[in-house]
């Protein structure tokens, strides 16, 4: 929660635990926040001076556990160093955009508080305040920069989210240059996806769009980010022209993939009914999983919409938190996560609690948690086949069907399941309107493959191979494939027609 404060807040993000078994859960969001360059700082517990190195109870060593995840840590060992620790700390964790920890034993936690540290040999002042540098490039480095874009007659952007408080800029620097824009996940956020050259994610879970923005494209110009994908980056040209009706293409083919028929639901539905509903100002989690793909495919950000999740580090389970702390920071603002039944299994029915404790205290109640519920670890499962030739492994992929919506109706939350394609629009409906936060369970087919833009020569391989292995859903993951991979060829025979009709 604290990584997530601080996305979609831009201020330091901070989490306290006790020492021990709490210190180690502190691991996971925080390696989330250093690999995504976010401001957050850790305090920690440990235990009283006099009893380290004796094996006490809880006793762990913080200072080389936190070291790798940290760009600064320290125990406080005297109250008088608090308050120049905590300076230091924070100058780090935002001047670096990275973590901070420190650590306090308990019997120094128990001490009266020293505002200033004394004035004698050996103590430490900190200055008061601190002010973000400005940092800008040599004039002949910005130059370089831009005769190499003027140069480039084929230009294509890539934009993550170090670029969010350029968006003004970004869109000028399109414009000028006539490129377009394809968007990282954790860049989302940064322009609109009405925008007629905003090409829409990139990579695997990407857009069609934007595999043949950057395909075509003789200059690449990277803007807040470090993407690190080289095989879905340019090779040769490609104009702005062309690039404006693969974006309508594309959109097209999510339209024809979405409402192909599923069982019993396709989970491509669940935010293609979505995304002509989010509420202004609304503030979207994800997941890391299959459902995913849909949050990046589908869902048409507008401006003033914020949108993030676990970017690099891809860590399980961060949607449901992601989606709390949101509605922390913004409490008059809607909040929406996308969730799978295994995350939520995880740690997304225990984080209902704390929704439930604190959800009436928000002005605005919007919060809904739309859980994919497929019994299956999907995305891990598509990965085994793509990436390693290996069929679904029901001893580990499958897992357990749970009343989602019904253990949200008994925490005093509202409930809603959908297990009939006709009825997710209204069920949309009635949980983006509902008084109180929402769970909003849908039974999705787990057959319906995320294709990716261009399917790699490796990856069709292997897939094959998994299929011909004996994968005990084969015959329903061949049939739902071919006919989502159909649509990109039906819609680029109808954009060849005379008048794009068919």
């Amino acid at each position: 929660m604290a990584t997530a404060h601080a996305k979609f807040t831009g201020e330091v993000g901070c989490c306290m635990a006790t020492s021990g078994g709490g210190a180690i859960h502190l691991l996971n969001g925080l390696y989330d926040a250093k690999l995504d360059h976010q401001p957050v700082l850790a305090i920690v517990g440990q235990q009283k001076r006099i009893s380290l190195g004796a094996g006490c109870q809880q006793e762990i060593d913080p200072n080389a556990l936190f070291k790798d995840v940290s760009e600064f840590v320290q125990t406080c060992m005297h109250p008088a160093q608090a308050r120049r620790l905590i300076a230091r700390a924070l100058k780090v964790a935002i001047s670096q955009r990275a973590v901070a920890t420190i650590i306090f034993p308990v019997d120094v936690q128990e001490e009266d508080a020293q505002p200033s540290p004394p004035r004698m040999h050996g103590a430490v002042y900190s200055s008061i305040g601190f002010t973000k540098p400005r940092v800008i490039p040599p004039e002949t480095e910005l130059r370089k920069a831009a005769d190499i874009l003027n140069e480039g007659t084929k230009v294509a952007m890539l934009i993550g989210q170090g670029a969010a408080e350029a968006a003004d800029e970004v869109v000028e620097a399109a414009e000028l240059l006539g490129a377009g824009v394809a968007k990282t996940l954790l860049g989302r956020e940064v322009l609109p996806d009405d925008l007629p050259y905003v090409t829409g994610p990139i990579g695997l879970l990407g857009s069609t769009a934007s595999y043949e923005l950057m395909m075509g494209a003789d200059t690449l110009f990277m803007i807040g980010t470090s993407f690190p994908y080289a095989e879905w980056l340019p090779k040769e040209g490609q104009c702005k022209e062309k690039i404006q009706k693969e974006v309508e293409q594309w959109w097209r083919v999510l339209d024809d993939r979405a409402h192909e028929p599923a069982d019993p639901v396709n989970p491509e539905l669940v935010a293609h009914e979505l995304s002509s509903r989010i509420p202004d100002r609304a503030i979207l989690t994800a997941d890391s999983g299959s459902g995913t793909n849909w949050w990046a495919r589908h869902l048409r950000l507008r401006k003033g919409m914020r949108a993030s999740l676990s970017g690099t580090l891809a860590t399980m389970g961060p949607g449901t938190p992601y989606a709390i702390s949101a509605k922390f920071s913004y409490p008059d603002r809607p909040v929406i996560a996308f969730v799978g039944d295994g995350a939520f299994q995880m740690n997304g029915m225990a984080e209902l609690i704390t929704v439930k404790r604190y959800w009436e205290r928000w002005s605005n109640p919007t919060l809904v948690f739309c859980v994919f519920n497929n019994q299956d670890l999907n995305q891990v499962t598509w990965e085994q086949r793509a990436e390693s030739g290996d069929p679904k492994f029901m001893g580990s992929q499958w897992i357990p069907d749970v009343p989602y919506a019904e253990f949200a109706k008994l925490l005093g939350l509202k409930g809603i399941k959908v297990d009939d394609p006709k009825q997710l629009g209204a069920a949309w409906d009635e949980a983006l309107a509902a008084d109180r936060p929402v769970v909003l369970e849908v039974v999705t087919d787990p057959e319906i493959p995320p294709i990716p833009p261009h399917i790699k020569k490796e990856l069709g391989k292997k897939s094959a191979m998994a299929m011909l292995k004996g994968d005990p859903e084969a015959v329903g993951v061949i049939t739902k494939g071919v006919k989502q991979k159909l649509h990109d060829f039906t819609e680029s025979v109808k954009e060849k027609l005379p008048g794009g009709e068919d």
